[in-house]
């Protein structure tokens, strides 16, 4: 058993938190959202993530789970300490690190001499900032003992301390590689941990602290699919602070990259006469390629893929090292928003007065998050060109209209109920409910029965028997 300390009870550090409290560590996560600190205690998860309130539920009814504002107490008490606060985007693409920069500085502040204290920067931060977050830290540590100097070490001198000397640490970057949606799948089955760290003791504490994870030795928890051998083992990739960095800005990249060409691709293909679907298939089966992430559609969003091909292309010219390929995906998943509006300006020609249905908010399903979602940069422009905007998501309405007040949607609770009317719907969420609509219903609501796909779901031949004018991304 390891005592943790996770510091943020957001997305990463409460299902991070959740996990390695399961894994039978005793894991304390803190928060300075005091709202949010007292709902986890009764029960209440601040945002819908499949199997983390059953997985909390158990972990806190089994004494190693809890939360707290304290987090100088629970620096105290824990060995390993995850920073996981949020880094949004600045105006200029750079991640906002205020509150790395007041975590790592209360971090020093609360370290005392009764161990060796691991710092894992979970967050996803520019490359650095490992180097840098052992600054703040040894600031904070210098603030504290300013009234009694002590010599400094850090996580390079030896293990051990007494009371005599300073408080050692070290800093460990372990990047989080979590799709919301599957994220406890994901914490319990990754591809790989990756560790960063010049510190062999560093390195072999998170080594163990992950054994269960890597040798896929822990008791399966029943309510969590996963797809993994029970023989498998989890690849543990331990390299240097930089490298380790760059790999999850790296990875995001890529895959934003590869989705960008899917769609680029689907464009050329309607063109052409051909379709994306089976032109993917087809390159996806080349094992150098691979099949996922060529799925056409209306582009990507949410808090990871923008965010941080931004970070990687301001990282970059740091360095005054141009990124023209990162440039490229981000402008054709930005152009790509604005495909199903093309799409309904050929089919209903006016715009105006029209009432239009949006199936799905969300921008991904198995999740109610907006951030970025292609839903709102769609509606908006909807409703600039004067038309009337219908929603319906099963589970993001109720945080659409608490985040979204002055955005004037009119939510449904229905598939059907968002149909009537309607001169066209757009599938814009590919929740797997809408692959099992009962379309004849649908069309007979609608004034004209004319639907959009734009994730490429939808049985085409289906909805053509049930009346309705189909189109897709790239077919």
């Amino acid at each position: 058993m390891v005592d943790i300390c996770v510091i943020g009870a957001g997305y990463v550090g409460l299902v991070t938190g959740a996990c390695l409290s399961y894994l039978g560590n005793k894991v304390i996560v803190v928060d300075s959202n005091s709202a949010r600190i007292s709902e986890l205690k009764h029960g209440k998860i601040p945002f819908f993530e499949p199997g983390l309130a059953e997985l909390v539920k158990s972990t806190v009814g089994n004494k190693l789970l809890d939360f707290t504002e304290d987090l100088a107490n629970a620096v105290k008490q824990s060995q390993v300490i995850y920073i996981a606060v949020g880094t949004p985007p600045l105006p200029s693409g750079e991640p906002d690190l205020s509150q790395v920069i007041s975590v790592a500085s209360q971090i020093g502040g609360a370290l005392d001499t009764r161990c060796k204290r691991i710092i894992v920067n979970k967050s996803t931060v520019p490359v650095g900032s490992g180097n840098w977050v052992e600054m703040l830290v040894n600031q904070g540590l210098l603030q504290k003992q300013e009234k009694q100097p002590v010599a400094l070490t850090t996580g390079k001198s030896a293990a051990n301390s007494t009371a005599n000397e300073a408080p050692t640490f070290s800093v460990v970057s372990n990047p989080e590689f979590l799709r919301e949606g599957s994220a406890i799948a994901d914490s319990f089955y990754p591809d790989r941990i990756v560790i960063g760290s010049n510190d062999s003791f560093a390195a072999d504490l998170m080594k163990a602290l992950y054994q269960p994870i890597i040798e896929q030795s822990f008791s399966r928890p029943s309510f969590v699919s996963h797809n993994i051998e029970s023989s498998a083992t989890v690849p543990f990739v331990v390299t240097d602070l930089a490298s380790a960095e760059l790999i999850k800005y790296a990875a995001n990249a890529f895959l934003a990259l590869k989705i960008s060409f899917a769609n680029e691709i689907a464009g050329l293909c309607e063109r052409a006469g051909a379709d994306i679907r089976e032109v993917s298939k087809g390159i996806g089966l080349d094992k150098r390629i691979g099949q996922y992430f060529l799925n056409a559609g209306i582009g990507w969003g949410g808090s990871c893929f923008g965010k941080d091909v931004r970070a990687l292309i301001e990282s970059a010219r740091e360095y005054n090292y141009p990124t023209p390929i990162l440039e490229a995906s981000i402008s054709v998943n930005e152009r790509q928003r604005k495909v199903l509006i093309g799409k309904l300006q050929e089919e209903l020609k006016i715009l105006k007065g029209r009432t239009i249905g949006l199936m799905g908010l969300s921008f991904k399903p198995d999740t109610d998050d907006l951030r970025d979602a292609p839903s709102l940069t769609i509606a908006n422009q909807l409703i600039k060109m004067g038309a009337f905007i219908k929603a319906y998501d099963p589970v993001s309405n109720d945080v659409c209209r608490a985040q979204n007040p002055d955005l004037p949607l009119t939510y449904c609770s229905s598939v059907l109920e968002l149909s009537k009317n309607c001169d066209a719907l757009l599938l814009v969420t590919e929740w797997d409910e809408f692959r099992h609509v009962n379309w004849h219903d649908v069309a007979k609501e609608m004034r004209s029965p004319l639907i959009i796909d734009g994730r490429n779901i939808l049985n085409k031949e289906e909805l053509a028997k049930a009346g309705f004018n189909y189109r897709g991304i790239g077919r």
